[in-house]
């Protein structure tokens, strides 16, 4: 059955290699650049004590070659469109796997040896993928502390290895129950997306309680935290609760967005005066600001907070697609 799999897919396999292969070349030879570049200007700026400034100084990304990285983003969703998509489905197309049942190959050994070893191709690309742009990465990571950015953090670490068996799993059970190839592909790619978007935007920031600090402007901002840590909201706080802000003219003080226009007219009119007198007027009037952050420490946690969603999200799908083909037409 594994040869029956494998005479069945090598195409993809060979394709998926030879993308993987060059991919590898790429990341490989830019990043032994970057990696020198780094270390060569850490060293310089360590015997001159600047240090403090080489991240606004020292640019390492190529702009097309950050590009490239983080277009990796849709590996996973490719995996589950035209791995996972045809997977069954074009089995239930073609009555092939009516032809393995009848060669005394049941339909759960033919479903477990044909997802066991999709699944893990997909888990193993994803994980090399991701192992490369992590690898790549870790000189801008210590220069800019990124990874824990929402951009960086879907790319790099063990995440993506979570999205690739979801999307391939999602294409499965798609094939599985509709039976057709191209609209279990245009379900996966649509239905990968609405679940990646959701998770990302509205679950993870939730997956534990954000830091958060208050500060007086007068006292300047207090020191924030050191590492990659993820800003997830900055603000203004006066005497009614926060003041809403991202409409109209915005300014920023301390890394804190202000919405002049949802301030005191008192202190409207200081906002392009002396700055000390604009704070003045808003500490006068009890407005304070605040910023709710993820520590750095966090980050391999969160990495296996979102890993164990998907996986799980997984585990769910292939119980969905075995129960459709077992039992379906049985």
């Amino acid at each position: 059955m594994t040869w029956v799999v494998w005479r069945q897919h090598r195409y993809q396999a060979y394709y998926g290699v030879a993308a993987l292969a060059a991919f590898a070349v790429l990341m490989l030879i830019t990043g032994v650049q970057m990696a020198s570049q780094y270390h060569s200007e850490l060293t310089l700026c360590a015997a001159s004590h600047s240090c403090g400034n080489l991240a606004s100084t020292l640019n390492l990304e190529a702009p097309g070659l950050s590009a490239v990285v983080t277009l990796t983003v849709v590996v996973p969703c490719l995996l589950g469109v035209f791995w996972g998509g045809p997977l069954v489905a074009r089995e239930f197309e073609t009555g092939t796997g009516q032809f393995a049942w009848m060669q005394s190959i049941s339909r759960t050994r033919w479903l477990i040896v044909t997802i066991g070893w999709v699944v893990l191709a997909a888990a193993a690309w994803g994980g090399a993928v991701s192992g490369l742009v992590t690898w790549w990465s870790s000189p801008v990571n210590a220069l800019e502390q990124q990874n824990f950015q929402p951009a960086q953090f879907d790319i790099q670490g063990i995440v993506p290895i979570g999205y690739a068996v979801f999307a391939v799993t999602l294409g499965i059970a798609a094939g599985a129950l509709l039976r057709r190839t191209l609209p279990a592909m245009a379900i996966t790619l649509v239905a990968f997306t609405f679940v990646r978007l959701l998770v990302s935007e509205d679950f993870r920031s939730h997956y534990q309680t954000p830091v958060t600090k208050t500060f007086s402007f007068l006292n300047h901002a207090p020191s924030l935290p050191t590492g990659s840590y993820w800003e997830v909201s900055a603000g203004l706080v006066g005497p009614s609760g926060p003041v809403p802000g991202r409409s109209g003219l915005n300014l920023s003080i301390d890394g804190v967005p202000i919405n002049p226009a949802r301030l005191p007219s008192a202190c409207r009119s200081l906002v392009f005066q002396h700055s000390h007198n604009f704070l003045s007027c808003l500490a006068d009037h009890g407005y304070h600001g605040f910023i709710s952050y993820q520590p750095a420490d966090r980050y391999w946690a969160f990495q296996g907070i979102e890993t164990g969603i998907f996986a799980a999200l997984a585990a769910a799908l292939i119980a969905l697609a075995a129960i459709v083909v077992i039992r379906r037409d049985a």
